[in-house]
């Protein structure tokens, strides 16, 4: 029995988070590298967005690529993003037909104007599309993210905008790449290692962690159901008491 027939899909999470980790290790243990691997977790991540659309996920988040990968060797930068204009370029048919949504966020300003161009190209084609919304974290850094936010509200300040009393939580949100985005539910990460790596800091407060040992490659539909159906089984308290909960 595969794990979807266990899902109860009435508790679906509205908002997954992915680290798409482990594709470099992957493709070194095959003697291969590591562009193959990047290669192979393209199938995967299409394969979980198949997944999460079957199930009635609402939003579902890719970390892509970090700020911090920007330090990587330029052979494997630029083939990561001939690798996303590639995908994106291929895919937009499919969005449109299956009524996706594309957002991107990040820091888009240090991108190369082509890969400028097809992901922006892909973010308007479907910006009316009301399905599942897809959003992929690139040339992300959430403590940038953060900074960039805390200067917004300065300058809004600073011009007699903004009130310092009306800063809150919701205001803050507001000036982050994810606004109007839910936080997530559940965070997925794959390959075994037990960190966040400067991903969604702020909308991360109440989200639900899951860490698995499997490579992004080899993580496919099966292993998303399975991962689904671990957050099923958990009790989201925010806080509360159990007894609170069920009164």
């Amino acid at each position: 029995m595969s794990f979807k027939d266990k899902l109860d899909l009435k508790k679906v999470p509205q908002h997954v988070a992915i680290i798409m980790d482990g594709n470099g290790r992957w493709a070194r243990q095959r003697n291969k590298d590591r562009i193959f691997g990047h290669r192979e977790g393209v199938k995967s991540a299409k394969e979980v967005v198949e997944a999460a659309g079957e199930i009635g996920v609402k939003y579902l988040t890719l970390y892509a690529f970090s700020s911090e990968n920007w330090q990587r060797p330029e052979h494997e930068v630029k083939a990561l993003m001939q690798l996303l204009v590639q995908e994106i370029t291929e895919e937009l048919d499919r969005f449109k037909k299956e009524n996706l949504q594309l957002k991107v966020i990040g820091d888009l300003s240090r991108l190369d104007q082509d890969v400028y161009n097809a992901v922006q190209k892909a973010i308007d084609e479907t910006s009316n599309n009301t399905g599942m919304t897809i959003i992929i974290a690139l040339s992300y850094g959430s403590r940038q993210e953060i900074v960039n936010a805390v200067r917004q509200i300065a300058q809004k300040v600073k011009e007699g905008r903004l009130e310092v009393s009306q800063i809150n939580e919701q205001v803050f949100a507001n000036h982050l790449y994810t606004a109007g985005i839910p936080d997530p539910d559940f965070l997925i990460r794959t390959s075994g290692e037990l960190r966040i790596s400067n991903f969604l800091l702020w909308q991360l407060s109440y989200t639900e962690l899951y860490f698995t040992k499997v490579l992004w490659p080899d993580f496919r539909k099966e292993q998303f159901f399975e991962a689904i159906y671990n957050f099923q089984q958990r009790e989201r308290r925010y806080g509360k008491t159990s007894e609170q909960l069920e009164n």
